[in-house]
């Protein structure tokens, strides 16, 4: 019985369908519920998602390996690192340190280096929507609770959906990555006052966008929308969906302060880069995607599909109740013609 157990992992669905008594309302009793049952499936989730954060990981550590130099920020900091050598005191020590915040920026030109980095950056750009297609259609058939095949259903997602995912994964990535870039900018520059304002403009449109991709892939695979409709729809449900966004970010923010928290617990026994980074990439993706896809779909099904398909059966009653009166008519006429003495 266990001989195909390999198989199965990888490719079968042994997801046990709930059971017609279960309560499958989307509370926290059945997210607990769902995620012990469908854990070991989510690792198999997890290793066809790892190309989404290998290239970042090779990336990060091909940089780190560049040898860099620190760059001052501000002209202030090189009159007040004089005068801090000179004397050093309460008051320049506070302004030092307000006004000396460097950046490591590399000191030679590493030509191989950047063509790694590059490389990196272009697999991630290219296939980015073709990865979270896939593994958002996954996710969604694990919360819906439908049969999951992971290789067949997986790839499935990404044909039917070759070329929109290819380009609204391109628009999400280009958008991280503006965002990522501006916060950073303003970051180094905070001090004057249009710094300031553009930095927490820039924190509250990663904040407002962070919420939107919540929405984007599931909307992208579920209906047939032009990509400006599917960026509104998940607009709209950042709002209409505020209490289970941020319950989902909870749960993200739990997540990520285990691992955290493991990884600095192994940091010391030289895990820094080894076992302690191995074992939360195993599994983290994958969970994070399930919670995201967890909080989200239920909006999705409220505001979107369950209107659908009550419209569709209130159109089959009508339907159905007009063929049984045209039935009944006829009936009715059959009656009497046969009655009729003619």
């Amino acid at each position: 019985m266990r001989k195909h157990l390999l198989y199965n992992f990888f490719n079968g669905s042994k997801d046990r369908p709930d059971a017609k008594w279960e309560d499958t309302t989307p509370n926290l009793r059945h997210f607990f519920r769902l995620l012990g049952r469908k854990f070991w499936r989510l690792l198999s989730i997890n290793l066809m998602m790892l190309p989404m954060i290998l290239p970042i990981l090779i990336a990060v550590l091909v940089y780190m390996g560049i040898q860099t130099t620190p760059t001052q920020q501000t002209a202030l900091f090189a009159p007040l690192y004089g005068a801090n050598l000179i004397e050093s005191t309460p008051k320049s020590t506070f302004l030092l340190d307000l006004f000396g915040t460097q950046f490591l920026v590399p000191s030679y030109n590493a030509t191989g280096t950047y063509v790694a980095i590059g490389i990196c950056a272009a697999f991630l750009a290219l296939t980015f929507g073709w990865q979270n297609i896939g593994s958002t259609y996954l996710l969604r058939g694990m919360v819906r609770g439908d049969a999951v095949f992971l290789g067949p259903d997986y790839f499935y997602a990404i044909k039917r959906n070759w070329k929109q995912g290819f380009f609204l994964g391109l628009i999400d990535f280009i958008v991280l990555f503006l965002l990522g870039f501006d916060i950073l900018y303003f970051y180094f520059r905070t001090g004057s006052f249009g710094n300031d304002v553009m930095f927490f403009a820039a924190c509250a449109l990663a904040i407002l966008y962070f919420f939107m991709r919540f929405y984007l892939y599931l909307l992208q695979i579920t209906f047939h929308l032009s990509i400006r409709k599917i960026l509104k729809n998940a607009l709209i449900f950042t709002t209409l969906g505020i209490k289970r966004n941020l319950m989902g970010t909870l749960g993200l923010i739990l997540l990520t302060i285990i691992n955290a928290g493991f990884v600095l617990m192994v940091a010391p026994f030289g895990g820094r880069l080894g076992f302690g980074l191995i074992l939360p990439i195993l599994h983290f993706p994958a969970v994070s995607g399930f919670i995201t896809v967890y909080a989200a779909y239920p909006v999705i099904d409220r505001y979107m599909i369950a209107p659908y398909h009550r419209a569709d059966s209130e159109d089959d009653d009508d339907s159905t109740t007009e063929k049984d009166n045209e039935k009944g008519s006829e009936a009715d006429a059959g009656e009497t013609s046969s009655t009729d003495p003619q």
